[in-house]
């Protein structure tokens, strides 16, 4: 297929976007006045607001449907998602489970059976719970004779979650039903009568996806009785903001009890016996001084992972008799690599490292003695290695950048991996190169960079590029494949994902070095990956475009608001815009621990410096931007993209496009259906091959 040329933005005539009303709305932070105009965009509910959100996506959506290759982007996309999909299967009492998904199908459907080599039945489809695939899984938890299965689901995208309990063997759903849980799983007791489980208080029905969560309460619900009969475990009315995450030990004496406050990488841990008569919650470790995640015990002695004096982590053992840190017994030392989680097989730990963003798995007898690492199909990402204790087999997946995630089956005796399913994708992926580069930050910091294209790539300056990062929250970016890259790089695109500070993949340190007060450096890491592109002839800043999700939505706005020379489109979606009130909705309060808070006077400055919203300049050329959000997104409340889009739309000066794509029914991301995000991904690339010039052939 060939196009002929497409128009630049420049040769068209400047949109008309809907208009915004503009407040006289100000407010003092510490002596600051700060303007607020789009303030009444807050109120998603209100007619005001709908009408402009209505009036967006008509000229948003009547923008991406001029461009003449959408249709043909749509059914390479939809083409090459269609493919069997695989997790990774799990066992639990004498059942194995697993999801799959056909190729098309909006969620992925929960399969069971009694053996590897028995005839799989349905368990759970999700696809039947709604017309539009709106409602997903969101949640599982099987008891430990694998009669009952628990199990929440998400509407729309919402963080809340409603929890129902099915009958494994008849698949039939009992009368438990359990509403308001939110950021939280469930686990039942060995008993199999019950499970907990960690919930709020019921909200205000209209206020619901904007108003804040506080006060988190741990219960214990018994099977077949109300949700108000519910036994409360643990709340502290005294600390709004800590939360709950609980889980019962695999010898089933425990509750362990995981006490987070907000988004920070600092927990308590708690236990219950639940053997003892009086099951009192012991506070084992009470301060908020470091990360700690519980492994497994052997009787009264603690497995732990945690970051203390280790910012790339080590494991620890914690004996319930002497339990004071200078008893703490150090097993596996930190290493140079970052660890990332551990798990007990064949009476063995088994360690997921990373090494400069791709991983490595590793094996260690219990006493901290390193057995082997384990051989991998290549460099990439791997999830999996579940199990308990004592088996001696387990299953993991593999995935990078040309790679779809493949199952393996892995013998903890041989140490050998035998393919389990392979999934069968319409491309070539010998077509295709990843190589990772190294590059010096503004302060001269090495970052690692993924670049990934067809083979044979001329560096003549001239190559459409799709630059991704997030750099926040501690989380590590790692090689995946997506359909949709692919399609990218058919056209001729490069797909570049870069290692920014801010995240976990050097441990806490890497993670520390790109928040609070240090967050520019993630600005710069970003800037500084573009900049090193173009240098060596990757790209050109007429050809460049950067995009980013969520906290990676901050990211892109801020970099497009600071350097909007140096990019030809930007692609913020579901973003934190707003850096003084973004604690006011949901759970924004608990990113106060990664971004800090406007309202302390030591914060405000920093976050005021580099809030998208608070940063556009009058009359200056932006890039042409594509803003997407959800109306349904209770995480990063749609105020931000839409304050955001009003503000960048009266500021912008220029021909380029300044677009706002609002979803309707979903939310952040977690859950969308297949058809929701096969229709984004060809706006987005339909609106990038216009912006950019990209006139594929296939």
């Amino acid at each position: 297929m060939s196009i002929s040329r497409l128009p630049m933005p420049s040769e068209s005539a400047p949109l008309t976007y809907p208009p915004a009303r503009q407040l006289d709305q100000t407010d003092d932070y510490h002596g600051t006045p700060v303007a607020d105009p789009y303030r009444w965009l807050e109120d998603p509910q209100s007619p005001e607001t709908q009408a402009w959100i209505e009036a967006q996506n008509q000229v948003t959506f009547a923008y991406l449907e001029q461009s003449p290759i959408r249709e043909q982007l749509k059914q390479r996309i939809t083409q090459l998602w269609n493919y069997e999909k695989f997790g990774t299967p799990f066992k639990q009492g004498d059942r194995y489970f697993y999801f799959k998904n056909d190729g098309l199908q909006n969620q992925s459907v929960l399969y069971t059976q009694p053996s590897l080599e028995a005839e799989p039945r349905v368990l759970l489809d999700p696809n039947k719970l709604s017309a539009d695939g709106t409602i997903a899984l969101a949640g599982l938890a099987i008891s430990e004779d694998a009669k009952f299965m628990a199990y929440g689901l998400s509407a729309s995208g919402s963080d809340w979650r409603e929890w129902k309990v099915r009958d494994i063997e008849t698949g039939e759903d009992l009368s438990d039903h359990l509403k308001w849980v939110k950021f939280s799983g469930v686990s039942w007791t060995h008993d199999s009568q019950g499970f907990f489980y960690s919930r709020y208080d019921e909200p205000n029905e209209t206020t619901k996806l904007e108003a804040v969560n506080y006060y988190q309460k741990l219960y214990y619900h018994r099977l077949g009785t109300p949700q108000s009969d519910d036994a409360l475990i643990y709340d502290r009315p005294d600390q709004k903001e800590w939360g709950f995450g609980s889980f019962v030990t695999e010898d089933g004496r425990y509750l362990i009890i995981s006490v987070w406050k907000g988004t920070e990488s600092k927990n308590l841990l708690f236990y219950q016996d639940l053997t003892q008569p009086d099951r009192s919650v012991v506070e084992l470790i009470s301060q908020f001084e470091a990360s700690y995640s519980f492994i497994d015990n052997d009787g009264e002695t603690f497995w732990v992972q945690t970051d203390l004096a280790a910012p790339r982590r080590r494991i620890i053992a914690i004996d319930l008799a002497h339990p004071a840190p200078s008893d703490w017994r150090e097993l596996i030392p930190q290493s140079a690599e970052t660890l990332e989680g551990i798990g007990l097989l064949n009476n063995q730990f088994v360690a997921s490292y990373l090494k400069d963003a791709h991983t490595q798995v590793k094996i260690f007898d219990l006493d901290g003695t390193f057995v082997q690492e384990v051989t991998l199909p290549g460099l990439g990402s791997v999830s999996g290695f579940g199990g308990k204790r004592y088996d001696t087999e387990t299953f993991y997946s593999f995935t990078s950048f040309t790679t779809p995630p493949t199952i393996y089956r892995y013998s903890l005796l041989t140490h050998e991996s035998t393919l389990f399913r392979q999934p069968q994708v319409d491309f070539n992926p010998e077509d295709y190169e990843t190589r990772q580069v190294f590059y010096a930050s503004k302060d001269g910091t090495q970052v690692p960079m993924f670049i990934t294209s067809k083979k044979g790539l001329k560096l003549d300056g001239t190559n459409p590029t799709y630059l991704y990062g997030y750099g926040g929250f501690n989380v590590s970016l790692t090689p995946s494949f997506s359909p949709s890259n692919i399609v990218w790089m058919e056209m001729g695109g490069i797909y570049v994902m870069a290692n920014l500070r801010g995240g976990g993949e050097y441990g806490e340190a890497w993670h520390q070095a790109g928040m609070k007060a240090n967050k520019q450096n993630v600005f710069d890491d970003f800037i500084a990956a573009a900049e090193w592109l173009i240098a060596q002839q990757y790209t050109s800043p007429q050809k460049l475009a950067i995009a980013g999700g969520s906290n990676g939505g901050l990211l892109v706005g801020a970099c497009m608001v600071q350097r909007p020379d140096l990019f030809a489109a930007a692609l913020p979606a579901v973003g934190v815009m707003d850096m003084l009130r973004f604690h006011k909705f949901t759970i924004g309060w608990a990113w106060c621990a990664e971004y800090g808070s406007a309202e302390n006077a030591e914060d405000f400055p920093t976050l005021y410096a580099y809030s998208p919203l608070h940063n556009l300049q009058p009359g200056t050329s932006y890039p042409a931007t594509l803003i997407t959000t959800a109306d349904h997104d209770d995480r990063v409340v749609p105020a931000h993209s839409f304050k955001f889009a009003a503000a960048l739309q009266a500021a912008h000066r220029g021909s380029a496009p300044v677009l706002i794509r609002i979803e309707t029914k979903a939310g952040h991301g977690a859950g969308k259906p297949t058809a929701k995000v096969i229709e984004e991904v060809s706006d987005r690339w339909a609106f990038l091959t216009r912006i950019l010039e990209i006139n594929p052939e296939y």
